[in-house]
C-alpha cells in the first residue's frame, strides 16, 4: 500500500471515529430513572411495572409506563426525546403484581411516589427499597 493511500485511510478512520464520537456525546439522557431493590432477598426487583403520571390541574395524566429490567432498573421512564417540565409527577410502582408473580403476599399493592420537579435539564432518579410489608424511597443520583 503506498503512502498516499495509507494517509487517506488514516484520515478517513480518524474522521469516522470523530463523527461517531460526536454523535455519541450529543445523545440526551432520559431525565427520569427508577431502581427497585428487594430488601428481603437483597437482589434487584425484575418485572415491576412502573407508571408515570403528571398532575395537570386536578387530574393525573399518564405519560408513560415501563417494566424494570433484570437489574431492577428503568433507565428512561420519561417519554423519549423530551425534556422534563417543572411540576408534580407520580411514579407508581405496581408491587402487587410483582409479589403475585413471586407467589408472595404483600401489604402494599401499589406504591405511588409523588415528586416535585423544580426545573428542566436535570436528571431525577427515584429508587425504591422494597419489602412485602414496607418500603423506603429517596431522591437518588
Amino acid at each position: 500500500m503506498n503512502n498516499i493511500l495509507k494517509s487517506s485511510l488514516a484520515i478517513a478512520l480518524i474522521t469516522a471515529s470523530g463523527y461517531s464520537l460526536a454523535a455519541t456525546t450529543t445523545m440526551v439522557k432520559n431525565p427520569l430513572s427508577v431502581h427497585v431493590l428487594n430488601l428481603q432477598t437483597g437482589l434487584p426487583s425484575e418485572g415491576v411495572s412502573v407508571l408515570l403520571d403528571k398532575k395537570e390541574g386536578d387530574k393525573w395524566i399518564r405519560l408513560n409506563s415501563a417494566v424494570t429490567n433484570d437489574n431492577g432498573r428503568i433507565a428512561g421512564l420519561y417519554p423519549e426525546g423530551k425534556d422534563i417540565e417543572p411540576g408534580n409527577y407520580r411514579v407508581t410502582f405496581e408491587t402487587g403484581d410483582y409479589y403475585a408473580a413471586q407467589k408472595q403476599d404483600t401489604f402494599f399493592t401499589d406504591i405511588p411516589v409523588i415528586i416535585n420537579v423544580k426545573k428542566s435539564g436535570e436528571h431525577y432518579h427515584v429508587p425504591l427499597l422494597l419489602s412485602q410489608y414496607g418500603y423506603s424511597t429517596y431522591r437518588g443520583s
